[in-house]
């Protein structure tokens, strides 16, 4: 079987169950996003290296492919396609809660803004957060014109704090300080 089908050399794409849409769909958009999300998520694991905090990470890029399914698959598809489609649910939304409750408390509290930085494995998971919040706009988009199950943004909305906190929790176990926002003039 070949990588390349062909089919979608017009500007469309099939959705999960074979409905034919443009690629720039609303649907595609908000899948996509969640794509790129899981795979700037890769790369981030990879700088984190071995330990808890990748194994969590994967964990998200598994729930991440779960939810890309959901949203390529329209809820007006077949019942007995939509069936085998894994959900997000709210116990995986309450799974980012804890872990974010835990390496929160291990955190000193945020007294200034900070930058997105510090080590590279930091770096990488802030601008996983970034992508994270394009996505969940690019869902919540979707949400307006097609059914769209409720965890899938409440996932999303909370991946984003999870991710800003993993962030700060890697730079403290490497020892590199959270860059601080330091204001000034335009001048």
């Amino acid at each position: 079987m070949k990588i390349y089908t062909k089919t979608g050399d017009r500007g469309e794409t099939a959705l999960f169950g074979g409905q034919r849409v443009a690629k720039d769909d609303l649907r595609v958009e908000a899948y996509g996003s969640v794509d790129e999300l899981n795979s700037v998520l890769g790369a981030a694991a990879v700088a984190i290296g071995d330990g808890g905090a990748r194994a969590m990470v994967m964990w998200v890029q598994h729930r991440l492919f779960d939810l890309g399914a959901q949203l390529a698959t329209p809820a007006a598809s077949d019942p007995k396609l939509t069936a085998h489609v894994p959900k997000t649910t709210a116990a995986a939304v309450q799974r980012l809660e804890t872990w974010i409750d835990d390496l929160d408390g291990k955190l000193l509290p945020l007294r200034t803004f900070i930058l997105p930085g510090g080590s590279e494995a930091a770096a990488r998971l802030h601008v996983a957060r970034c992508v994270c919040r394009r996505a969940e706009r690019r869902v919540t988009a979707l949400a307006r014109t097609a059914p769209v199950n409720e965890e899938i943004l409440r996932f999303l909305n909370r991946l984003s704090d999870y991710l800003f906190v993993l962030a700060r929790w890697v730079n403290q176990e490497a020892g590199v300080p959270d860059p601080t926002w330091e204001p000034g003039d335009a001048t």
